[in-house]
């Protein structure tokens, strides 16, 4: 792991050794291993801190380079690519609704369920989530068990423009419709964002549920309930609102996850 380490942080400093078979082998072994799962961009560690395994994160930015442009035809389709597609669903135990799509580099858990959607090359999503339609996945993102990412959300990825770390979407999180999370911003377990939420790592996540607002930005803590919200700005025209996430609540602790997320919303008001 060592020397593929070593080929790949060489290889970023010097893009003229792409050229070279040997790094180009070096580089796709390492993409081999994220599609495996057996490496990730991003993991947990034991005291529940993420490490980034940023020469990961290199191989997958050097991959594209060293690809070359290639027709895909499936069935009355074609593509035009430099990305193979990922295969092999029914060993890997992963339901693919057409027209879900995954890139090879990509790591699928068995009990994933895709309807049509996108993963794109570098995520990471475990076993029992659920990828809903139109639903993207973006490059690198790593998305933890049962989470469910609702119609139409958005993560986004590292390499156009290309970020420090990944989106993180932990355990048990329940991600609602059309929301938005980009720029490395970190969901913590269980937390439940309502319909249209967006967090980029500037947002403000304000816990409006004591006394006095606890304002935090890029993460959103456990089991929290998060929906839409916005603040007055002064601007040189003029006041006007300008969009913020508001903690409204927190998500009961229960064995059945469900009922909890029932709860969770409907105690709460919130739209999914």
């Amino acid at each position: 792991m060592d020397n593929l380490q070593s080929v790949i942080e060489a290889a970023w400093d010097d893009r003229s050794l792409l050229s070279s078979e040997s790094t180009q082998e070096a580089i796709g072994e390492v993409i081999e291993m994220i599609d495996k799962g057996k490496l990730r961009v991003a993991e947990p560690l034991a005291d529940g801190s993420w490490q980034v395994n940023e020469w990961v994160k290199k191989a997958v930015v050097l991959y594209f380079p060293i690809r070359k442009m290639e027709t895909i035809e499936v069935g009355p389709f074609e593509f035009h690519d430099k990305m193979k597609l990922k295969t092999n669903y029914k060993e890997l135990g992963v339901r693919v609704v057409p027209h879900a799509i995954a890139r090879y580099g990509a790591y699928v858990a068995s009990g994933v369920i895709m309807m049509p959607s996108y993963v794109n090359i570098g995520a990471y999503v475990d076993s029992g989530t659920m990828v809903d339609t139109w639903a993207t996945v973006g490059s690198c993102a790593q998305i933890g068990k049962d989470v469910h990412l609702s119609g139409g959300v958005g993560i986004g990825g590292v390499l156009e423009p290309l970020q420090a770390a990944p989106v993180i979407i932990e355990d048990g999180a329940f991600i609602g419709s059309r929301c938005i999370i980009v720029e490395g911003v970190h969901v913590k377990k269980e937390a439940v964002l309502g319909a249209n939420v967006t967090l980029t790592k500037s947002t403000r996540i304000i816990d409006v549920t004591g006394d006095e607002p606890v304002e935090y930005r890029g993460v959103v803590p456990e089991r929290s309930v998060v929906i839409p919200g916005s603040v007055p700005k002064e601007f040189n025209a003029g006041t006007y609102h300008v969009p913020v996430a508001l903690i409204i609540g927190k998500r009961k602790e229960s064995t059945d996850k469900k009922t909890s997320l029932n709860d969770a919303l409907r105690e709460n008001d919130v739209a999914v």
